[in-house]
């Protein structure tokens, strides 16, 4: 039996992660894993830049708008459900390739994920009421303040987030951020990981076009259509979020848009510190022809 090889696409939004994958796809006659958290969901298209019709079409994608804004999902049950669709498909395939830039989800997949303290039902609704009564702000400082290393690298505008690395912290009094990186799960196959790499303003400028596409594309429809659902966790997305302050009167749209704009760089920012913290990436320039990465991928394959 030849060894299963899971070739995983890295890298920052807007660097052409779905079109490289789509030639690694075509390239090993293979299918693609999808490992963007925000592309899971049915009702978020444009705002997630889930890949065109024309794209899903050029290889079978996996795990793009499979479920519902209104489902509960979590980065366990991904990785649940991606190693059972791994092993289905490794049943056909050599090489399964796997694209995405949400790094947790990545890393779940790879490594899996790692065991946290359990934490009473208490502190949790403690946090909650912190954040109830006092707002996020509150919860940003004190993460800050007690675990600096992992408020660099995640969104502080995600309150899940911040509750989940502060109730661990207030539970065991040792930083969230010193329970990641523990020991790897055994894996049934070899991964291969490569990223797409830029200059930092060449990044910045692909998302301004982006995000005005998304806009031209109909984004504030898609967001109005959602606004309803705004205290959704799956809403407290780029994208949408700075879209549902324009509605509830608070900014401008022009301001909004920028605001995505610059949301989405900072996304970006945490994303490459993600990425150049994790292990063995391969990394290629995003100008570099698909044909000439899928050369250099096989001899990484062949290893």
């Amino acid at each position: 039996m030849p060894e299963k090889k899971l070739i995983c696409v890295l890298g920052p939004t807007a660097i052409g992660k779905t079109s490289l994958g789509i030639t690694l796809a075509n390239h090993f006659d293979t299918e693609i894993i999808s490992a963007d958290s925000r592309q899971f969901y049915k009702e978020m298209k444009i705002g997630t830049a889930v890949p065109l019709k024309e794209e899903l079409q050029q290889a079978p994608h996996h795990f793009i708008q499979h479920i519902s804004i209104h489902d509960d999902y979590n980065v366990g049950q991904f990785e649940e459900d991606a190693l059972n669709k791994l092993e289905e498909l490794f049943q056909n395939h050599d090489v399964v390739i796997a694209v995405g830039g949400s790094g947790l989800y990545v890393k779940a997949l790879v490594d899996g994920l790692d065991k946290f303290p359990s934490v009473p039902k208490g502190i949790r609704m403690e946090l909650n009421k912190l954040h109830e009564q006092m707002g996020i702000q509150a919860l940003q400082k004190e993460l800050q303040k007690v675990d600096p290393e992992y408020y660099a690298q995640i969104n502080t505008e995600n309150p899940h987030r911040i509750i989940r690395a502060l109730e661990v912290y207030r539970a065991s009094g040792q930083k969230f951020s010193s329970f990641l990186g523990q020991a790897k799960a055994m894996r049934k196959f070899k991964t291969v990981k490569i990223g797409l790499l830029a200059e930092r303003e060449i990044i910045y400028q692909r998302i301004e076009q982006r995000v005005d596409q998304m806009m031209d594309d109909g984004l504030l429809e898609e967001a109005k259509k959602l606004h309803p659902y705004k205290d959704l966790n799956a809403l407290n997305t780029v994208g949408y979020k700075e879209l549902f302050n324009y509605f509830s009167g608070e900014w401008s749209k022009e301001f909004a848009i920028s605001e995505i704009k610059k949301n989405t760089r900072r996304f970006a920012k945490r994303q490459l510190t993600w990425f150049k913290n994790q292990e063995q990436i391969e990394w290629f320039d995003y100008s570099l022809n698909n044909e000439m990465i899928v050369k250099e991928v096989e001899k990484l394959v062949a290893k």
